[in-house]
């Protein structure tokens, strides 16, 4: 099941977020404070947040909007626990942080990943979901660490 998150899963959703290995300890506590941040918002245009729920948070996506622009978001994090991946869950998660957008009146969804080899399969899994890469920014992240932005125009599916 599918649904925007409460404030009582941040912790569960910031363990899930350490389970797949990719965040260091400070990007953990970011995560926590950006999901303590967006609950306290309300409106069509404050991030959100949604999960997935299946006995156990097993899937997060949090999104928030560009700012100083009109109908630009961007998707911070989409994380699917490790042994609940490579079951279409990432993507159902996917689409829906795309409709949810859409009825918002969001125009385009960005999404920044980095650009070495371990990254392939997020690459691939955006260029699967109907994005383009946008941009790629040299050595962004730390010496051959590239910064590559995927763009995907949300107004063609409504």
């Amino acid at each position: 099941m599918i649904r925007l998150i409460t404030p009582d899963d941040t912790g569960e959703l910031v363990n899930l977020a350490e389970s797949i290995g990719l965040f260091s300890p400070y990007e953990l506590e970011e995560l926590h404070q950006m999901l303590t941040d967006s609950l306290s918002k309300e409106g069509g245009t404050h991030p959100f947040s949604i999960t997935d729920d299946d006995d156990g948070l097993v899937g997060l996506a949090y999104c928030e909007p560009e700012r100083m622009t009109s109908g630009t978001w961007n998707l911070q994090l989409i994380v699917v626990h490790p042994t609940h991946q490579q079951q279409g869950r990432g993507g159902k998660l996917l689409h829906f942080v795309e409709e949810t957008l859409t009825e918002r009146g969001a125009r385009v969804l960005l999404v920044e990943t980095m650009g070495t080899s371990d990254f392939e399969y997020v690459r691939a899994f955006y260029r699967k979901n109907g994005y383009d890469e946008e941009a790629r920014i040299r050595e962004f992240y730390a010496e051959g660490a590239d910064k590559i932005v995927f763009r995907k125009a949300l107004s063609n599916q409504r």
